[in-house]
């Protein structure tokens, strides 16, 4: 069979199939490639403003020599620094997702596996077997430590705001305490809204600037809405919201200009003003959520970020993405071990 053959029958294959079929062609070739580079851009835009020290934030740092790393496939080196103020000492790679990883050259890979939506045990599968599905979800959520501190940038011009409600959930927790335990999900014991169901505010202006974050507990409250948004907003925003009393009582307090809309659905669009733009992101998140069947409250707004990126980026998987989705996330500081993470709990 020649490459021509070859050609031939990977053009046959569906989506996944020639995914995989990549992640096989890479695995057995010689070389780091696009990982390397990753890191060098890392290195790069850590360092574009001058040496800080990650403990003390003083510049009085200095190159302390380069230490040796034995990762699964070869062994590299990487420049350590040493702060003269603090004395400690630390490398390009420190309060980073991939710090002391052993396998850098997957990353790439997985990042792209979560952009395509892949479940853990298939991204495990594309991988080859060289980390498991349990190793693979601590990595997932180093990485969405980072990018749910990526800021929402200021509000301009009309911006909607709805919310949204998910089940109180405690996933993987054992021995859970006043209620028994769900199966598939399950449901509220209670109709409407209660404590059973956890609250997400999502606001969005027409440039698709878009926060969204967890509220709490049951009905929103004007001063959790004032916390959450209270910063993105300015004086010359136009709020468009429902009916419920939270967001006019955060609108006459704010002086801010407010058009509602009831849920009955009789007025939908009062010129340019409207939510559809707003519910139409829930729409989206609600079916992407749908794929987890169901997902631990403590580790909600992960997600929440995680598809906001996603949204952001139109689901696209292009190389720059993958790239863009590693570097910005070991750009910001994330000291998650795995034993944070098991032992994480919600706080409303």
């Amino acid at each position: 069979m020649d490459l021509k053959d070859l050609k031939r029958l990977a053009g046959a294959l569906d989506d996944s199939s020639k995914l995989e079929l990549i992640y096989f062609l890479q695995s057995r070739t010689s070389g780091a490639g696009t990982p390397v580079r990753a890191i060098d851009e890392i290195q790069e835009q850590k360092h574009k403003d001058g040496l800080v020290c990650l403990h003390c934030n003083n510049h009085s740092v200095v190159r302390f020599g380069k230490y040796t790393i034995k990762t699964c496939s070869r062994t590299v080196k990487r420049q350590c620094y040493r702060c003269k103020a603090c004395r400690h000492t630390f490398n390009d790679l420190t309060n980073t997702p991939l710090q002391r990883t052993k396998r850098p050259r997957l990353w790439i890979r997985f990042i792209e596996c979560m952009i395509e939506g892949f479940s853990l045990r298939k991204s495990a599968e594309l991988l080859h077997g060289e980390v498991t599905h349990v190793t693979l979800f601590y990595w997932r959520h180093k990485i969405l430590s980072a990018l749910k501190q990526i800021p929402s940038e200021t509000f301009q011009g009309i911006v909607e705001l709805d919310e949204t409600y998910f089940l109180y959930s405690e996933k993987g927790k054992k021995n859970i305490i006043g209620r028994k335990p769900r199966k598939r999900g399950g449901k509220a014991k209670l109709c409407g809204i209660s404590n059973d169901q956890v609250c997400v505010l999502v606001a969005r202006d027409r440039q698709r600037t878009t926060y969204s974050g967890i509220l709490g507990r049951g009905r929103i409250r004007t001063s959790k809405l004032d916390e959450a948004i209270g910063v993105h907003r300015t004086g010359a925003n136009v709020l468009c919201t429902d009916s419920w009393r939270a967001f006019s009582s955060f609108a006459n307090k704010k002086g801010l200009s407010h058009y509602r809309f009831k849920s009955d659905g009789k007025q939908r669009v009062k010129g340019n003003y409207h939510i559809q733009n707003v519910n139409s992101y829930h729409s989206r998140l609600k079916r992407w959520m749908d794929r987890f069947n169901g997902v631990a409250t403590k580790y909600l707004q992960n997600y929440l970020a995680w598809f906001r990126y996603l949204d952001s980026k139109e689901y696209e998987n292009t190389a720059s993405n993958k790239k863009n989705m590693l570097v910005l996330s070991c750009l910001l500081p994330v000291k998650e071990t795995n034993a944070h993470l098991r032992q994480a709990s919600f706080v409303c």
